[in-house]
Protein backbone atom coordinates (compact mmCIF):
# COMPACT_ATOMS: atom_id res chain seq x y z
CA UNK A 1 0.00 0.00 0.00
CA UNK A 2 2.41 2.22 0.90
CA UNK A 3 4.59 1.53 -2.76
CA UNK A 4 1.39 2.50 -4.15
CA UNK A 5 1.18 5.46 -2.65
CA UNK A 6 4.79 6.78 -2.99
CA UNK A 7 3.80 6.22 -6.59
CA UNK A 8 0.72 8.13 -6.81
CA UNK A 9 3.46 11.10 -5.05
CA UNK A 10 5.71 10.89 -7.80
CA UNK A 11 3.26 10.79 -11.07
CA UNK A 12 -0.36 11.63 -11.09
CA UNK A 13 -1.74 12.70 -14.51
CA UNK A 14 -4.99 12.88 -15.86
CA UNK A 15 -6.37 9.47 -14.63
CA UNK A 16 -7.10 11.83 -11.48
CA UNK A 17 -10.38 14.12 -11.50
CA UNK A 18 -8.89 16.05 -9.19
CA UNK A 19 -5.19 16.27 -11.47
CA UNK A 20 -8.14 17.94 -14.63
CA UNK A 21 -9.74 20.47 -12.22
CA UNK A 22 -6.32 21.38 -10.96
CA UNK A 23 -5.16 21.98 -15.18
CA UNK A 24 -8.20 23.29 -15.63
CA UNK A 25 -8.20 25.85 -12.77
CA UNK A 26 -4.95 27.35 -13.70
CA UNK A 27 -6.32 27.50 -17.61
CA UNK A 28 -9.14 29.35 -17.18
CA UNK A 29 -7.00 31.54 -15.28
CA UNK A 30 -4.10 32.22 -17.64
CA UNK A 31 -6.87 32.50 -20.36
CA UNK A 32 -8.40 35.23 -18.14
CA UNK A 33 -4.85 36.98 -17.32
CA UNK A 34 -4.81 37.11 -21.50
CA UNK A 35 -7.37 38.93 -21.72
CA UNK A 36 -6.40 41.73 -19.15
CA UNK A 37 -3.35 41.58 -20.85
CA UNK A 38 -4.47 42.06 -24.51
CA UNK A 39 -6.96 45.20 -23.06
CA UNK A 40 -3.63 46.83 -21.67
CA UNK A 41 -1.70 46.19 -25.60
CA UNK A 42 -2.10 49.81 -26.33
CA UNK A 43 -0.18 52.26 -28.76
CA UNK A 44 2.40 53.91 -25.43
CA UNK A 45 2.03 51.17 -23.29
CA UNK A 46 5.57 50.17 -21.70
CA UNK A 47 5.95 46.85 -21.81
CA UNK A 48 7.27 46.12 -18.59
CA UNK A 49 4.08 47.40 -17.21
CA UNK A 50 1.56 45.02 -18.72
CA UNK A 51 4.33 42.25 -18.06
CA UNK A 52 3.77 43.08 -14.52
CA UNK A 53 0.54 43.25 -14.88
CA UNK A 54 -0.53 39.80 -16.50
CA UNK A 55 2.06 38.22 -13.74
CA UNK A 56 0.23 39.92 -10.82
CA UNK A 57 -3.29 39.15 -12.19
CA UNK A 58 -2.06 35.05 -12.07
CA UNK A 59 -0.59 35.41 -8.52
CA UNK A 60 -3.66 37.18 -7.40
CA UNK A 61 -6.36 34.48 -8.86
CA UNK A 62 -3.92 31.43 -7.78
CA UNK A 63 -3.44 32.48 -4.31
CA UNK A 64 -7.55 33.00 -3.45
CA UNK A 65 -7.71 29.04 -4.51
CA UNK A 66 -7.00 26.18 -2.04
CA UNK A 67 -6.75 28.91 0.94
CA UNK A 68 -7.89 26.48 3.29
CA UNK A 69 -5.98 23.31 2.31
CA UNK A 70 -4.47 21.33 5.20
CA UNK A 71 -1.17 20.62 2.86
CA UNK A 72 0.35 23.35 1.23
CA UNK A 73 -0.76 23.65 -2.22
CA UNK A 74 2.26 25.85 -4.43
CA UNK A 75 0.53 27.66 -7.13
CA UNK A 76 1.23 31.11 -9.26
CA UNK A 77 2.96 31.86 -12.18
CA UNK A 78 3.98 28.82 -14.60
CA UNK A 79 6.20 31.15 -17.28
CA UNK A 80 6.43 34.97 -16.57
CA UNK A 81 4.33 37.03 -19.10
CA UNK A 82 6.30 37.82 -22.03
CA UNK A 83 5.54 40.46 -24.74
CA UNK A 84 7.27 40.25 -27.46
CA UNK A 85 6.93 42.79 -30.11
CA UNK A 86 7.58 42.24 -34.65
CA UNK A 87 10.88 40.56 -35.05
CA UNK A 88 11.47 39.74 -31.47
CA UNK A 89 10.72 35.53 -31.24
CA UNK A 90 9.88 35.71 -27.61
CA UNK A 91 10.89 36.09 -23.79
CA UNK A 92 10.75 39.43 -24.03
CA UNK A 93 10.06 40.71 -20.19
CA UNK A 94 12.02 43.09 -19.44
CA UNK A 95 13.56 44.75 -15.94
CA UNK A 96 11.80 47.64 -14.21
CA UNK A 97 13.56 50.11 -16.23
CA UNK A 98 13.08 49.31 -19.87
CA UNK A 99 11.22 52.14 -21.35
CA UNK A 100 10.30 50.36 -24.31
CA UNK A 101 6.89 50.54 -25.45
CA UNK A 102 4.25 49.46 -27.93
CA UNK A 103 3.01 51.20 -31.18
CA UNK A 104 0.49 51.16 -33.49
CA UNK A 105 0.78 48.54 -36.33
CA UNK A 106 3.46 46.40 -33.58
CA UNK A 107 2.51 42.54 -33.83
CA UNK A 108 2.72 41.31 -30.30
CA UNK A 109 3.09 38.09 -28.75
CA UNK A 110 2.11 37.35 -25.02
CA UNK A 111 3.28 33.98 -23.72
CA UNK A 112 2.58 33.52 -19.92
CA UNK A 113 1.99 29.94 -18.03
CA UNK A 114 0.24 29.25 -14.76
CA UNK A 115 -0.24 26.64 -12.25
CA UNK A 116 -1.66 24.88 -9.78
CA UNK A 117 0.16 22.16 -7.20
CA UNK A 118 2.90 22.20 -10.66
CA UNK A 119 0.02 21.42 -13.13
CA UNK A 120 1.09 24.14 -15.35
CA UNK A 121 -1.47 25.69 -18.01
CA UNK A 122 0.53 28.08 -20.57
CA UNK A 123 -0.79 29.86 -23.66
CA UNK A 124 0.69 31.93 -27.00
CA UNK A 125 -1.26 34.61 -28.73
CA UNK A 126 -0.50 36.83 -31.48
CA UNK A 127 -2.39 40.16 -31.60
CA UNK A 128 -1.51 43.31 -33.95
CA UNK A 129 -2.37 46.72 -32.49
CA UNK A 130 -4.92 47.99 -35.70
CA UNK A 131 -8.33 48.09 -35.98
CA UNK A 132 -10.07 46.19 -38.63
CA UNK A 133 -8.46 43.19 -40.34
CA UNK A 134 -4.83 42.21 -40.47
CA UNK A 135 -3.52 41.85 -44.20
CA UNK A 136 -1.04 41.21 -45.95
CA UNK A 137 2.17 39.08 -44.85
CA UNK A 138 1.37 39.70 -41.07
CA UNK A 139 -2.11 38.24 -41.79
CA UNK A 140 0.01 35.13 -43.35
CA UNK A 141 2.84 34.75 -40.58
CA UNK A 142 -0.07 34.28 -38.01
CA UNK A 143 -2.80 32.48 -40.07
CA UNK A 144 0.36 29.94 -40.63
CA UNK A 145 1.02 29.01 -37.10
CA UNK A 146 -2.38 29.26 -36.17
CA UNK A 147 -3.11 26.99 -38.92
CA UNK A 148 -0.20 24.42 -38.33
CA UNK A 149 -1.02 24.66 -34.14
CA UNK A 150 -4.47 23.83 -35.67
CA UNK A 151 -3.05 20.92 -36.99
CA UNK A 152 -0.43 19.96 -34.85
CA UNK A 153 -3.77 19.53 -32.06
CA UNK A 154 -4.93 16.98 -34.66
CA UNK A 155 -1.97 14.78 -34.77
CA UNK A 156 -1.11 14.82 -30.95
CA UNK A 157 -3.26 12.06 -30.52
CA UNK A 158 -3.05 8.71 -28.72
CA UNK A 159 -0.92 5.76 -31.17
CA UNK A 160 0.43 9.42 -33.40
CA UNK A 161 4.07 9.56 -34.07
CA UNK A 162 5.95 12.69 -32.84
CA UNK A 163 8.06 13.11 -36.06
CA UNK A 164 4.67 12.77 -38.51
CA UNK A 165 3.81 16.19 -36.47
CA UNK A 166 6.56 18.28 -37.83
CA UNK A 167 6.42 16.98 -41.10
CA UNK A 168 2.42 18.42 -40.72
CA UNK A 169 3.81 22.09 -39.54
CA UNK A 170 6.25 22.16 -41.97
CA UNK A 171 3.79 21.62 -44.52
CA UNK A 172 1.46 24.42 -43.45
CA UNK A 173 4.07 27.20 -42.75
CA UNK A 174 5.33 26.57 -46.61
CA UNK A 175 2.18 26.88 -47.97
CA UNK A 176 1.55 30.30 -46.49
CA UNK A 177 5.14 30.80 -47.73
CA UNK A 178 6.59 30.95 -43.45
CA UNK A 179 9.35 29.52 -41.81
CA UNK A 180 8.69 27.84 -38.83
CA UNK A 181 11.03 29.35 -36.49
CA UNK A 182 13.53 26.83 -35.68
CA UNK A 183 14.69 25.44 -32.16
CA UNK A 184 11.07 25.80 -31.20
CA UNK A 185 10.07 22.78 -29.06
CA UNK A 186 6.59 21.81 -28.09
CA UNK A 187 6.82 19.46 -24.49
CA UNK A 188 4.87 16.83 -22.69
CA UNK A 189 3.93 18.35 -19.21
CA UNK A 190 3.64 16.83 -16.05
CA UNK A 191 3.41 17.81 -12.70
CA UNK A 192 6.34 20.30 -11.65
CA UNK A 193 8.16 19.72 -14.59
CA UNK A 194 7.27 22.01 -17.94
CA UNK A 195 9.84 20.91 -20.49
CA UNK A 196 9.38 16.85 -20.25
CA UNK A 197 11.77 14.47 -22.41
CA UNK A 198 8.87 13.52 -24.47
CA UNK A 199 8.25 16.38 -27.37
CA UNK A 200 8.71 17.14 -30.51
CA UNK A 201 10.03 20.02 -32.74
CA UNK A 202 8.14 22.36 -35.13
CA UNK A 203 11.31 22.06 -37.82
CA UNK A 204 13.95 19.01 -37.83
CA UNK A 205 17.36 20.83 -37.99
CA UNK A 206 20.36 19.38 -38.14
CA UNK A 207 21.32 20.79 -34.86
CA UNK A 208 18.03 20.07 -33.00
CA UNK A 209 17.08 16.80 -32.55
CA UNK A 210 14.61 14.98 -30.41
CA UNK A 211 13.97 11.24 -29.92
CA UNK A 212 10.89 9.52 -32.01
CA UNK A 213 8.24 8.79 -29.42
CA UNK A 214 4.77 8.32 -29.70
CA UNK A 215 1.92 9.73 -27.58
CA UNK A 216 -0.01 7.92 -25.19
CA UNK A 217 -3.25 8.80 -23.69
CA UNK A 218 -3.73 10.70 -20.47
CA UNK A 219 -0.62 12.81 -21.45
CA UNK A 220 -0.62 17.23 -21.34
CA UNK A 221 1.14 18.69 -24.27
CA UNK A 222 2.12 22.33 -24.58
CA UNK A 223 2.11 22.99 -28.26
CA UNK A 224 4.13 26.14 -29.57
CA UNK A 225 4.47 26.70 -32.95
CA UNK A 226 6.48 30.01 -33.68
CA UNK A 227 6.45 31.08 -37.78
CA UNK A 228 8.37 33.85 -38.98
CA UNK A 229 8.28 35.75 -42.18
CA UNK A 230 12.44 35.65 -42.45
CA UNK A 231 14.45 32.70 -42.50
CA UNK A 232 13.33 31.57 -39.42
CA UNK A 233 16.68 31.05 -38.53
CA UNK A 234 17.42 34.07 -35.17
CA UNK A 235 20.20 35.18 -33.25
CA UNK A 236 21.00 36.03 -30.02
CA UNK A 237 21.83 40.02 -30.30
CA UNK A 238 22.60 40.59 -26.61
CA UNK A 239 22.21 38.97 -23.65
CA UNK A 240 21.65 41.59 -21.22
CA UNK A 241 18.20 41.36 -22.59
CA UNK A 242 17.59 37.91 -20.57
CA UNK A 243 15.80 37.76 -17.62
CA UNK A 244 14.06 34.36 -17.70
CA UNK A 245 15.65 31.41 -16.21
CA UNK A 246 14.86 28.08 -14.91
CA UNK A 247 16.50 26.28 -11.93
CA UNK A 248 18.35 23.19 -13.51
CA UNK A 249 17.74 20.68 -10.42
CA UNK A 250 20.29 18.24 -11.97
CA UNK A 251 23.21 20.87 -11.30
CA UNK A 252 25.05 20.26 -7.85
CA UNK A 253 28.11 22.29 -8.34
CA UNK A 254 29.71 24.38 -5.63
CA UNK A 255 29.18 28.08 -6.43
CA UNK A 256 32.19 30.55 -5.75
CA UNK A 257 30.31 34.11 -4.85
CA UNK A 258 28.54 34.62 -1.79
CA UNK A 259 25.78 36.65 -4.10
CA UNK A 260 25.56 33.51 -6.52
CA UNK A 261 25.23 31.02 -3.46
CA UNK A 262 22.18 33.49 -2.08
CA UNK A 263 20.55 33.86 -5.33
CA UNK A 264 20.19 30.35 -6.04
CA UNK A 265 18.88 30.05 -2.75
CA UNK A 266 15.98 32.29 -3.17
CA UNK A 267 15.44 30.87 -6.48
CA UNK A 268 14.97 27.32 -4.58
CA UNK A 269 12.84 28.71 -2.00
CA UNK A 270 10.33 30.60 -4.72
CA UNK A 271 11.02 29.26 -7.87
CA UNK A 272 11.70 25.59 -7.37
CA UNK A 273 10.52 24.10 -10.31
CA UNK A 274 9.20 26.98 -12.83
CA UNK A 275 10.90 29.74 -14.79
CA UNK A 276 10.86 33.15 -13.30
CA UNK A 277 12.02 36.65 -14.23
CA UNK A 278 15.20 38.07 -12.43
CA UNK A 279 12.95 41.01 -12.00
CA UNK A 280 11.22 39.33 -9.53
CA UNK A 281 14.13 38.98 -7.58
CA UNK A 282 16.39 41.60 -5.66
CA UNK A 283 17.74 43.38 -8.82
CA UNK A 284 20.82 44.07 -7.62
CA UNK A 285 22.45 40.99 -6.00
CA UNK A 286 20.68 39.00 -8.95
CA UNK A 287 22.31 41.13 -11.55
CA UNK A 288 26.10 40.15 -9.26
CA UNK A 289 24.90 36.46 -8.68
CA UNK A 290 23.43 35.47 -12.52
CA UNK A 291 26.49 35.00 -14.21
CA UNK A 292 28.11 32.91 -12.18
CA UNK A 293 24.96 30.56 -11.78
CA UNK A 294 24.74 30.68 -15.52
CA UNK A 295 27.92 29.70 -16.33
CA UNK A 296 28.06 26.95 -14.25
CA UNK A 297 24.27 25.43 -15.48
CA UNK A 298 22.37 26.30 -12.40
CA UNK A 299 20.27 28.30 -14.25
CA UNK A 300 18.78 27.63 -17.97
CA UNK A 301 18.32 31.21 -19.74
CA UNK A 302 15.84 31.66 -21.94
CA UNK A 303 17.50 33.98 -24.07
CA UNK A 304 15.55 36.89 -26.74
CA UNK A 305 16.42 36.28 -29.74
CA UNK A 306 15.57 38.11 -33.14
CA UNK A 307 14.94 37.95 -36.65
CA UNK A 308 16.04 40.29 -39.10
CA UNK A 309 14.93 43.85 -38.98
CA UNK A 310 11.25 44.41 -41.03
CA UNK A 311 10.85 40.48 -40.35
CA UNK A 312 7.90 39.74 -38.31
CA UNK A 313 7.13 36.30 -36.05
CA UNK A 314 3.79 35.26 -34.49
CA UNK A 315 3.03 32.82 -32.10
CA UNK A 316 0.65 30.11 -30.99
CA UNK A 317 0.77 28.17 -28.09
CA UNK A 318 -1.70 26.18 -26.10
CA UNK A 319 -2.04 23.35 -23.39
CA UNK A 320 -3.97 20.42 -24.66
CA UNK A 321 -4.84 17.44 -22.51
CA UNK A 322 -5.24 13.73 -24.18
CA UNK A 323 -8.26 12.56 -22.38
CA UNK A 324 -9.56 9.02 -22.89
CA UNK A 325 -12.48 11.33 -24.79
CA UNK A 326 -10.63 12.82 -26.97
CA UNK A 327 -7.61 16.18 -27.23
CA UNK A 328 -9.78 18.82 -24.65
CA UNK A 329 -7.29 22.10 -25.65
CA UNK A 330 -7.87 24.16 -22.44
CA UNK A 331 -5.82 27.30 -23.20
CA UNK A 332 -6.57 29.63 -25.97
CA UNK A 333 -7.89 32.99 -27.55
CA UNK A 334 -10.15 34.24 -30.25
CA UNK A 335 -7.64 35.87 -33.44
CA UNK A 336 -8.07 39.62 -34.87
CA UNK A 337 -9.97 38.60 -38.47
CA UNK A 338 -7.22 37.95 -40.79
CA UNK A 339 -7.04 37.89 -44.13
CA UNK A 340 -4.12 36.41 -45.38
CA UNK A 341 -2.51 36.73 -49.15
CA UNK A 342 -2.54 32.88 -49.18
CA UNK A 343 -5.25 29.88 -48.80
CA UNK A 344 -4.80 26.50 -48.38
CA UNK A 345 -5.71 24.20 -51.52
CA UNK A 346 -3.51 21.44 -50.42
CA UNK A 347 -5.59 18.03 -49.89
CA UNK A 348 -3.99 16.80 -46.79
CA UNK A 349 -3.69 19.66 -44.89
CA UNK A 350 -7.49 20.13 -45.85
CA UNK A 351 -7.93 15.89 -44.24
CA UNK A 352 -6.09 17.22 -40.80
CA UNK A 353 -8.27 20.26 -40.27
CA UNK A 354 -11.11 18.07 -41.14
CA UNK A 355 -10.10 15.38 -38.33
CA UNK A 356 -12.44 15.27 -35.21
CA UNK A 357 -10.63 16.18 -31.59
CA UNK A 358 -13.02 14.09 -29.60
CA UNK A 359 -13.96 10.82 -30.21
CA UNK A 360 -16.94 10.24 -32.03
CA UNK A 361 -19.40 8.41 -29.98
CA UNK A 362 -21.33 10.67 -27.48
CA UNK A 363 -23.21 12.74 -30.15
CA UNK A 364 -24.13 16.57 -29.54
CA UNK A 365 -21.51 18.76 -27.84
CA UNK A 366 -18.33 16.73 -29.65
CA UNK A 367 -20.07 16.67 -32.99
CA UNK A 368 -19.80 20.55 -32.44
CA UNK A 369 -16.19 20.78 -31.75
CA UNK A 370 -15.73 18.35 -34.55
CA UNK A 371 -17.25 20.83 -37.39
CA UNK A 372 -15.74 24.02 -35.92
CA UNK A 373 -12.23 22.38 -36.47
CA UNK A 374 -13.09 21.98 -39.72
CA UNK A 375 -14.17 25.42 -40.44
CA UNK A 376 -10.11 26.31 -39.19
CA UNK A 377 -9.16 25.59 -42.59
CA UNK A 378 -8.23 29.55 -43.01
CA UNK A 379 -6.98 29.79 -39.48
CA UNK A 380 -9.94 30.80 -37.75
CA UNK A 381 -9.14 29.10 -34.23
CA UNK A 382 -11.33 26.66 -32.51
CA UNK A 383 -12.39 27.78 -29.17
CA UNK A 384 -12.32 24.98 -26.83
CA UNK A 385 -15.24 23.49 -25.48
CA UNK A 386 -13.66 23.79 -21.62
CA UNK A 387 -12.51 27.57 -22.14
CA UNK A 388 -15.35 29.16 -20.92
CA UNK A 389 -15.73 27.09 -17.95
CA UNK A 390 -12.46 25.58 -17.16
Amino acid sequence: MSSDDERDEKELDLTSPEVVTKYKSAAEIVNKALQVVLAKCKPGAKIVDICEKGDAFIIKQTGNMYKNAKKKIDRGVAFPTCVSVNNVVGHFSPLAGDESVLEEGDMVKIDMGCHIDGFIALVGHTHVIQEGPVTGRKADVIAAANTAAEVALRLVRPGKKNHAVTEAIQKVADAYDCKIVEGVISHQMKQNVIDGSKSFLSVSTPETRVDDTEFEENEVYAIDIVASTGDGKPKLLDEKQTTIYRKDESIHYQLKMKASRSLISEVKERFPHMPFTSRSLEEKRARLGLVECVNHGHLQPYPVLYEKAGDVVAQIKFTVLLMPNGSDKITSHTLQELQPTKTIDDPEIKGWLALGIKKKKGGGKKKKAKKAGEASTEAEPMEASSNAEA
